[in-house]
């Protein structure tokens, strides 16, 4: 039987280790990395090639979506003041998962799904809620049976960089 095709949002590496190894035992995984949030543009590279490198080690395809801060800062215009898993965060999850979902669709994807639920940080109900508006979405919260400590790790383990701060400018607070 052939397995179902995923696109996993990939916020990050050190999310991803975990998250892929959990996927790919169900789905055909590729990784969508598309992250318009993070700046300075040079932590967005950085973050892109541990990606490029998990994906490797993992031997899935990565997507990287286009790099367009100034259209994600329209997108949270207004909320920059905004405190961590407020209004801002929200907006900034649809703003990505709205890219994946259009991706998948348009690529034929049986479905989507993220690594933001791996993060402590992070409200999975909110980013399901997001998720199931936007089109055929797998709900899979990373972070239970220990995935967040599973992913610091694999991720040490690796030798990954780990920031230090969600991605934009503003949780940088």
């Amino acid at each position: 039987m052939q397995k179902k095709q995923l696109l996993l949002h990939i916020c990050c590496a050190p999310c991803a280790t975990h998250a892929i190894e959990e996927m790919k035992a169900t789905y055909d995984v590729t990784g969508f990395f598309s992250n318009s949030n993070i700046a300075p543009e040079e932590e967005y590279h950085k973050r892109l090639a541990e990606a490029q490198r998990v994906a490797e080690t993992c031997d899935i395809p990565l997507v990287e979506d286009t790099y367009d801060h100034a259209s994600w800062l329209e997108a949270i215009r207004g909320l920059e003041l905004e405190p961590e898993k407020g209004e801002r965060c929200k907006v900034c999850f649809h703003y990505n998962l709205s890219r994946a979902a259009t991706y998948a669709r348009d690529n034929h994807f049986d479905l989507f799904t993220t690594t933001l639920t791996i993060s402590p940080h992070k409200r999975s109900q909110t980013i399901f809620q997001l998720g199931r508006e936007l089109g055929p979405f797998l709900e899979a919260d990373f972070k239970k049976r220990d995935g967040f400590k599973k992913s610091i790790e694999k991720s040490t383990a690796m030798g990954l960089y780990r920031q230090d701060y969600c991605g934009c400018e503003f949780s940088r607070r």
